[in-house]
């Protein structure tokens, strides 16, 4: 661990989920590969199916509509429909098709399995601080067993616009009727979880797992874990 700046009192605690509390590159793969093998069933043969096609049509959405990126979810499930009528689909089958797909890609993108000290570490922060989420992304805290140990999650698109935007901050500060710099916000990205929660006035605890690897840090944070573990060392 490394201290940057001297923190003020931590009343709350805010947590990043994905590359956070687990590693998510495995569990978005194995969401795509869910989301693909669903399409396979219900598509023809002659179709596009592969993660180059729907990141291309994630792409060309996103050029038209920038909003839309704040909901990953939203965002992917009219990609899909979006993917399924540039190819002759009719506009009433794609979008069942696609909801179809979004359901596979979500069950198995929820599905996961925490590393056995996450809950642990959770358990004693939360006997010390009101904890809540705060992600860009669609995990899902009450599936990964949990949400009894925060006070809520918030959401990028449905809560607000996605980190590095203050809106999630801003609003979990008055959920829990807290000044913002009385949160350490711990997270895993350089810029959506440090530079966000930095210009929401919060405090940062930036979760850097490859500390020999040079880093591109815009403003340093609170302070610099090394792993997930440093912050029983608060309180």
């Amino acid at each position: 661990m490394r201290i940057y700046k001297a923190l003020a009192p931590v009343k709350a605690l805010s947590f990043d989920l994905d590359d956070t509390l687990y590693a998510n590159t495995a569990v978005i793969a194995k969401a795509e590969v869910a989301m693909q093998q669903q399409l396979a069933q219900l598509l023809p043969a002659s179709f596009h199916n592969n993660t180059v096609y729907w990141f291309e049509q994630r792409k060309i959405l996103a050029t038209e509509d920038k909003e839309v990126r704040h909901d990953v979810s939203r965002w992917r499930l009219l990609a899909l429909q979006r993917g399924l009528t540039a190819q002759g689909m009719h506009p009433a089958q794609a979008t069942e098709i696609a909801e179809l797909a979004m359901s596979a890609f979500l069950q198995a993108r929820t599905d996961i399995q925490l590393t056995p000290e996450v809950r642990p570490l959770l358990e004693q922060l939360a006997a010390r601080f009101p904890l809540v989420a705060i992600t860009n992304g669609n995990a899902d805290i009450k599936k990964m067993g949990i949400a009894d140990l925060f006070q809520f999650a918030l959401r990028a698109g449905p809560d607000g616009r996605m980190k590095p935007y203050p809106d999630m901050f801003l609003t979990a500060a008055e959920r829990l009727a807290l000044p913002p710099p009385h949160i350490l916000h711990i997270g895993d990205h350089a810029k959506s979880d440090v530079l966000g929660a930095l210009s929401a006035g919060c405090q940062a605890a930036w979760l850097n797992l490859t500390p020999d690897t040079p880093a591109k840090l815009k403003t340093l944070p609170h302070v610099e874990l090394h792993q997930l573990e440093d912050l029983a060392k608060f309180g």
